[in-house]
């Protein structure tokens, strides 16, 4: 684990535009040690992970997995499938999202945003999607439609007019690309077809309730299984 974390912090470091020099004394450590750890000759103490946590923003799962979360990168590939699609039911959105970090994952072994899902009764979804869906209506990007349709509440989200006009730069053009290719074929299926669809993946049938779903289980599906 300990080299699989080096480069992850460093990286890290790097987008804050923080020093070693600056590091190794929020760590309390020597420059020297510092450097010893993004080079993966020095492990980290729970003390020092707790403070070099709090300057990166980086959590425990993330180191364990290697991969940094981009929360802000998350919010727009919500927005690129609200203006791919229109009006677009809550549960439905979390899945489009979904299998773009895990068909990106099966491609080039690291996901689009880095979210981190967990296994839930209505599917794979970070703990902060819900979250996310507050802060962007709070930011008017997005209108949420709540309905009542025989007793049950439905929930259809849209993007503002508002906010049509944003560019949504952490998105490349190859990650749109994909994008629109998983829109396209799940934009005139039914949200329970698509959710018994990520229900039957390895992801998510191998993680028990509450856990966190592993993306290098969707290498072992098949191609067109994967979206």
């Amino acid at each position: 684990m300990i080299t699989k974390y080096a480069k992850l912090i460093k990286d890290a470091r790097l987008r804050k535009g923080i020093s070693q020099r600056d590091m190794a004394c929020k760590l309390d450590i020597s420059r020297p040690s510092y450097i010893a750890i993004e080079q993966g000759k020095k492990e980290l103490t729970i003390s020092e992970f707790e403070k070099l946590s709090r300057t990166l923003g980086i959590s425990f799962a993330e180191v364990e997995n290697g991969e940094v979360s981009d929360y802000e990168k998350y919010k727009q590939m919500i927005l690129t499938f609200l203006r791919l699609g229109g009006s677009v039911k809550k549960t439905k959105l979390a899945k489009l999202v979904y299998l773009s970090d895990f068909a990106w994952f099966y491609n080039h072994f690291h996901s689009m945003s880095g979210m981190q899902y967990r296994k839930i009764k209505y599917g794979p979804v970070p703990d902060s999607y819900f979250r996310a869906l507050d802060e962007l209506e709070e930011e008017g990007k997005i209108v949420i439609d709540r309905k009542n349709a025989d007793g049950k509440e439905m929930i259809i989200i849209s993007e503002s007019d508002s906010n049509k006009n944003q560019q949504l730069d952490s998105i490349s053009s190859d990650e749109s690309v994909l994008m629109k290719d998983i829109h396209k074929k799940w934009k005139d299926k039914k949200t329970a077809e698509i959710v018994n669809f990520t229900h039957n993946q390895l992801p998510y049938l191998m993680a028990d309730d509450e856990e966190i779903v592993s993306y290098a289980l969707i290498t072992q599906e098949d191609p067109h299984e994967v979206y």
